[in-house]
């Protein structure tokens, strides 16, 4: 592909991984990036394809150089069904090391598109350690994204080096993080992914020592953060731990209209201007929204504990349910038979509360002055995107980094209160008991404390947005970054 212009214009692939929760911060990272006139490469597998460019149409039509190119994705060679191409697809997590095994795979088809464009710099997602070895091949830098910010990063630096989880007797006993800045944070066992805790050598614990040698070898990370919201974990992960860095957050804040907002990930299950209307008809502040992400799962002994638990907390309240692969044994979209729901709840919440069976517009949601309590699995997209909007949270983690970004918003932040979540879980959240879902509910929604943590909220908010303004850090972090990959291709 020709350049375009009289000067050689800046040309980057973004190759996120396969999952929701990374591919939807990416798509905007790219839109950010062509904002800056720099030529935006997104390469996905086809089935990818479609929810790609549904998200990035409108910045197309404003004339951003937003490009998508599509490598097959291998299902039948690392033994997964076929169409099994997103991590949303995955239905048990005995197929976790296969999905894996099966993006290894797209080395070399990655390798045959940097060979045919030439891009000046590969931005690719951290569970893609070979990732770096290929952008050395072809002589441009590899940047790393990992989809999560600087405190998870760090905690999870530490943990791994000084393996502080050794040195308690129980599972349940707490130990400190150490060789953190900023105030103490305990954890425990329970709450730690199973695999940092293991000294067998499965295809995940390599794949993850992997990643972490590719980060030490990459030309740097790129960070979906703001200095604002994490400065001293952002100056110990660059000065202490050595990495180079560049925030570059909230990258969701560059979708400005309800139209983009509502266009970033999957179609909603519910018509946008539909959800809208029914949140002008509420008061400011007095609606709880309700949403655990893209991958996590619940049993309908959970489900019906959330519904009672809500409805005796006397919220308004919108809840996104999952349809579930297995837990809850849903059916359709309209399905009123659905064991989970208590009799006659829906009945009796109507007007009070509405049930989004499936995707919800989400950043639409949480942006509207209606809504002032956000129930999460603390998944960082969700907890960036909850911090945006300003409205104090209850914490719900399930899996992965979610319980370090816990106590960054807990602990750290002040501005949410956690459920009450003991334990580490692959998929299928621990179990809560409805006075507890009722009790954190009304914890966030009344009285002095959630005031108090919703003016906490709603003044990281107003920093979050002027960031991403000209002369806000992460607007300055980015033209930095551009620069600098600037001055290399030339």
């Amino acid at each position: 592909m020709a350049s375009e212009g009289q000067n050689h214009r800046l040309h980057i692939f973004f190759f996120p991984f396969p999952a929701h929760g990374h591919m939807i911060p990416t798509v905007d990272m790219a839109k950010l990036f062509a904002g800056r006139g720099v030529r935006a490469t997104i390469v996905t597998t086809p089935l990818n394809l479609p929810l790609i460019s549904r998200s990035i149409q409108e910045s197309i039509a404003l004339g951003l150089a937003i490009n998508l190119v599509s490598i097959k994705f291998p299902c039948a060679e690392a033994g997964l069904p076929e169409g099994c191409e997103n991590a949303d697809a995955v239905s048990s997590y005995s197929m976790v090391p296969a999905f894996f095994e099966a993006t290894t795979m797209l080395q070399e088809p990655l390798e045959q598109l940097l060979r045919e464009h030439h891009p000046d710099c590969l931005i690719a997602g951290s569970f893609f350690p070979w990732a770096t070895d290929s952008a050395t091949k072809f002589g441009i830098p590899r940047i790393v994204f990992h989809g999560t910010g600087f405190f998870p990063l760090c905690v999870s630096e530490s943990i791994t080096a000084h393996q502080p989880f050794k040195d308690v007797v129980s599972d349940s006993d707490p130990f400190v993080i150490p060789n953190l800045p900023g105030v103490e944070i305990q954890m425990t066992r329970k709450i730690l992914p199973s695999f940092f805790m293991t000294d067998e050598d499965t295809f995940l614990t390599r794949m993850f020592k992997a990643a972490k040698q590719s980060v030490v070898k990459s030309f740097g990370v790129v960070v979906n953060s703001f200095y604002e919201l994490e400065g001293i974990y952002a100056d110990h992960y660059k000065k202490v731990l050595g990495r180079k860095a560049w925030h570059i957050g909230p990258v969701s804040l560059c979708n400005t209209d309800n139209k983009e907002k509502s266009y970033r990930g999957k179609q909603a299950s519910m018509d946008a201007q539909d959800c809208l209307k029914w949140l002008d008809s509420k008061k400011p502040n007095s609606v709880l929204y309700i949403c655990f992400g893209s991958r996590s799962d619940f049993t309908e002994n959970q489900l019906r504990e959330i519904a009672m638990g809500l409805e005796a907390s006397g919220q308004n309240f919108i809840w996104v349910v999952r349809k579930s692969k297995k837990g809850n044994k849903e059916e359709g979209d309209g399905d009123q038979d659905e064991g989970w729901l208590p009799e006659g709840f829906e009945k009796r919440i109507e007007g009070k509360g509405l049930i989004i069976r499936g995707w919800a517009p989400q950043v639409l949601i949480l942006d509207h002055e209606a809504t002032g309590g956000f129930v999460t699995h603390c998944g960082w997209n969700s907890t960036l995107e909850g911090v945006s909007a300003g409205v104090p949270m209850v914490t719900w983690p399930v899996s992965a980094e979610q319980f370090y970004n816990e106590k960054l918003i807990t602990e750290v932040l002040r501005i949410g209160v956690a459920v009450g979540v003991k334990k580490w879980v692959p998929v299928v959240g621990d179990y809560i008991e409805k006075e507890a879902v009722g009790k954190a509910v009304k914890a966030i929604m009344e009285g002095e404390e959630a005031e108090e943590m919703r003016n906490r909220a709603k003044k990281l908010a107003r920093m979050a947005r002027e960031t991403v303004e000209e002369g806000g850090s992460s607007y300055s972090d980015l033209n930095s970054l551009i620069e600098e990959l600037a001055d290399l291709s030339k």
